[in-house]
């Protein structure tokens, strides 16, 4: 099992995160917030996908006015990405933010140091936590001096020292982020951070790119931290035109590392000159299949009679194929022998059968 980092509880809307709450897994529109039908769109499909939570970018008075629309038209909490213009974040709160996120460096450069007292005596009063963000290109400009580029120490200094200041200002209620574009900086940051702070942390590698490289580098990133129990709310970033693949990412990482389960867990044998069925196809078809099952139930999809009992005695359901023909085995044991064609709709009652063993 995997030991958390012990930190402090804050709540998102409706929400924990922190503490011992699950991992929360959280993505972000990608549309003009001033579009509230598009936006609202990408919203419903998230949360239908499972996520708990939705960051929305807010760098105009119109796009503020927008976001309140779209608070009357959900119940999700809504998170208000806010970089420069601190007008946009009292807007926001405003208009019912459940967080605000922000760079209080980039705030005091444009506004000064009374702005951010602005924005967070808001959020005191409204009592929503404030995300501070840092990433490698909001790094102030004496700590690049100081280090020579953007490293990981120049991050979580410049972190520390926004959480330093919302302290000062009596305000505790707050999440934090260190993120970069490449891995091992990213890695690095987030170790630095939580020996300093026992805030809560949002990870993610940001900038992650499109397809196969985007979700490695955020598996790897985000995996690898959540491993070592550093992190309380995650967001795979792609750069996709489905959002919903952020969220379908954000959990298969949790279940990989069996800290949260949602929905079925698939494994597969990679397949070699001993399967006696097209193993690719077959596990790509039960793959399509389980996209509409909702319960938490290990599938396993083998390829030949040499390791497929036995690995598939550590699922709760197995498929091993044969020669036009498929072995289901339940809990190990096998349970029955059905025609190839016919292997997807008896897995999926056996599926609909299946319950968990109730533990004494």
């Amino acid at each position: 099992m995997i030991e958390r980092r012990p930190t402090r509880q804050i709540m998102i809307g409706n929400v924990p995160v922190g503490g011992d709450a699950p991992i929360a897994v959280q993505s972000m529109c990608s549309s003009d917030t001033r579009d509230i039908d598009a936006t609202m769109a990408q919203i419903n499909a998230l949360e239908q996908a499972g996520c708990e939570i939705v960051r929305i970018a807010v760098p105009t008075k119109e796009s503020a006015e927008a976001f309140g629309e779209i608070r009357k038209q959900t119940t999700i909490p809504l998170v208000a990405d806010i970089h420069f213009d601190y007008r946009m974040a009292l807007m926001s709160i405003e208009k019912g933010a459940d967080k605000i996120r922000i760079n209080p460096g980039n705030i005091i450069n444009a506004d000064g140091m009374r702005a951010v007292h602005l924005a967070v005596d808001a959020a005191k009063e409204r009592g929503i936590p404030i995300r501070v963000g840092v990433n490698a290109g909001s790094i102030e400009h004496e700590l690049l001096e100081k280090y020579g580029y953007p490293t990981p120490e120049a991050a979580c200094e410049s972190a520390v020292n926004h959480v330093h200041l919302l302290e000062d200002m009596g305000f505790n209620d707050i999440a934090v982020s260190v993120k970069f574009s490449d891995v091992p900086r990213m890695v690095e940051a987030y170790r630095l951070l939580s020996q300093r702070i026992d805030y809560p942390l949002h990870l993610g590698v940001t900038e992650a790119g499109a397809s196969m490289p985007a979700y490695i580098k955020s598996a790897m990133g985000i995996g690898a931290l959540l491993a070592e129990g550093i992190g309380d709310t995650i967001r795979v970033s792609l750069t996709t035109a489905d959002k919903t693949d952020e969220v379908t990412a954000g959990f298969e990482i949790l279940k990989a590392l069996e800290i949260r389960s949602k929905g079925p867990m698939l494994t597969a044998c990679p397949s070699c000159g001993r399967a006696q069925v097209d193993l690719p196809a077959l596990a790509l078809q039960v793959s399509e299949a389980l996209k509409s099952v909702t319960k938490e139930v290990k599938v396993a999809v083998m390829g030949c009679a040499v390791n497929g009992p036995g690995e598939a005695a550590d699922s709760d359901i197995a498929v091993v194929g044969g020669r036009g023909v498929g072995m289901l085995y339940i809990r190990g044991k096998p349970a029955r022998r059905v025609p190839e064609s016919q292997v997807i709709a008896a897995l999926l009652e056996e599926i609909e059968a299946w319950q968990p063993e109730s533990v004494n």
